[in-house]
Parts: structure tokens; C-alpha cells; sequence
């Protein structure tokens, strides 16, 4: 978690450098990121390492990754803005809200359309940060390939961007369901 947090600036700082190399290396700094994210956790389930610190910087982490990104990418007009906010307003709302049922003692897990959310926007990140253009600076005869790279790239991003919005549904509705029923059945304490 701390390796991703650390990476994270280093990623901005290679995506704004105007050299193939480094547009390159933020890729791999990318990957390397993303990938310690399930690496920790299947080490902190293996071995009982789950701890505080974990299950707060390790959302700030991942929020940190996937929002530099896109934002990264709306700058630099790949995506649009749109695109990057309305990720930006689930993303962060779903955050603020578990937060507000975390504090009331009702945990909403991590669902399974929330991993498919991550999955999907991991990957459309991934492509989307294949600097496509490098291709026809070779060769203007990579044109078509390196075009469906990117129209690729865009198609995934649609995926993430729907993934992403039906999953806050998801959120929003569990939490409201265990809000009710916490209502319904409190929880007395114990004396």
C-alpha cells in the first residue's frame, strides 16, 4: 500500500514528460502499482495481516491510482471530462458513504460488481495508457492496428465507466438495506 502510494506521484511525473521512454516507464510504474494491490492483499488475508492502517490507506491508495490516471487522461484529451467525473463522484461518494455507515457500525463489504468495476477500469487504464502514438511515429503504416488499440481502449473504458456506475447503485442500495435493518434489529450493547 505504501509502495502504491509512493508510485503514484512517480507516475504523474513520467505521464507529463514529453518522451516516448517515459510515457513507457509510467506505464510500467502503472502496472507495477496496480499490481501491488492484489499482492498486499493476498498477503494481508494469508497471514491474518489485516490492520487499521490497511483498510484506510489501502482505499486511498487505489482512489489515488485510478483518479490521477484519468484525470491524467482527460488532461491530456484522451478521455473527456465527463467521463472522469462521473468516476470521480462514485468513486468518492461511495468512499464518503461507507465511511458514514462505518461510523454507525455498519460495514457494506466490497461486492463483487465492485471488483468487476476495478478490474474493467484497471484494464481500460492500462490500454488507454499504451501510447498509441509511439506506433505511427515509426511507421505511418501502423495506423490501423494502433487505431483499433485505441478504439479498443475506449470500448473498455465505456465498460469501466457503466461497471463503475451500476456498482454505486449497488453500493447505495446495500448500505441502505443494512441501514434499514440495523434500524429494524439494533444491536444492543453489551454491559
Amino acid at each position: 500500500t505504501v509502495l502504491r502510494l509512493i508510485l503514484v506521484p512517480v507516475f504523474i511525473y513520467l505521464k507529463f514528460q514529453d518522451l516516448w521512454s517515459a510515457q513507457w516507464w509510467a506505464l510500467v510504474v502503472f502496472c507495477v502499482a496496480a499490481g501491488t494491490d492484489q499482492l498486499d492483499g493476498k498477503i494481508a488475508r494469508a497471514y491474518g495481516l489485516v490492520t487499521d492502517f490497511g483498510r484506510v490507506a489501502d482505499p486511498i491508495a487505489d482512489k489515488a491510482l485510478t483518479l490521477s490516471a484519468f484525470v491524467i487522461l482527460s488532461i491530456q484529451g484522451v478521455l473527456p471530462w465527463w467521463f472522469t467525473i462521473l468516476v470521480a463522484i462514485r468513486e468518492l461518494g461511495i468512499t464518503v458513504m461507507r465511511a458514514f455507515f462505518l461510523k454507525r457500525g455498519i460495514v457494506v463489504a466490497a461486492s463483487q460488481s465492485g471488483k468487476i468495476k476495478t478490474f474493467l477500469q484497471v484494464l481500460a487504464i492500462f490500454l488507454l495508457l499504451i501510447p498509441w502514438d509511439y506506433f505511427l511515429a515509426l511507421n505511418m503504416a501502423n495506423k490501423p492496428w494502433a487505431s483499433f488499440g485505441l478504439m479498443t481502449a475506449l470500448c473498455v473504458a465505456g465498460a469501466a465507466l457503466a461497471a463503475t456506475l451500476w456498482s454505486g447503485v449497488a453500493y447505495v442500495r446495500e448500505g441502505m438495506r443494512l441501514a434499514r435493518d440495523n434500524e429494524e434489529n439494533p444491536v444492543e450493547d453489551a454491559e
